[in-house]
């Protein structure tokens, strides 16, 4: 399926991984009684923060991650991909983790789990990222720089 103007999108693909996400979310609420924010998760299983997932579990998670679409790729015969230096990954995800130690949270806990629960708190952090994830396209289009060849 195309979607006029975005030849590259995939949209039953994003509509599969949106269900799995749902699922997973659920599930880990149900079954654990923990929200699946990856943050939080990650904070468990360096040791920054206590939760009530054990640490073999939060580790378990985070690995599943790129695991899981390690999989992916390989189940698809490789994916091309283009990364920034590791210099500016590095940098970027600093900042990532801090901003998310600062927000209580991450785009999958406010995003999806919170959202859900129409918590009023998570409401405003996903406004938030996606204001500023707006602001920054706008302005590196009007920069001329470009995200992704």
């Amino acid at each position: 399926m195309m979607l006029p103007g975005f030849p590259d999108a995939a949209p039953l693909a994003g509509l599969a991984g949106g269900v799995l996400i749902g699922l997973a979310a659920a599930l880990m609420l149900l079954g654990m009684g923990r929200i699946a924010g990856i943050s939080g998760i990650a904070a468990c299983a360096t040791g920054l923060s206590d939760g009530s997932l054990p640490r073999s579990s939060a580790w378990a998670f985070v690995i599943g991650l790129p695991a899981g679409a390690l999989l992916v790729m390989l189940a698809q015969g490789g994916l091309p991909a283009n990364f920034a230096s590791p210099w500016i990954l590095a940098l970027a995800g600093l900042v990532v983790g801090i901003g998310t130690r600062l927000g209580s949270g991450c785009t999958s806990g406010h995003g999806v789990c919170g959202m859900s629960r129409f918590s009023q708190r998570s409401i405003v952090a996903t406004l938030t990222f996606m204001v500023t994830g707006f602001a920054t396209v706008a302005v590196m289009n009007a920069l001329g720089l470009v995200v992704l060849p």
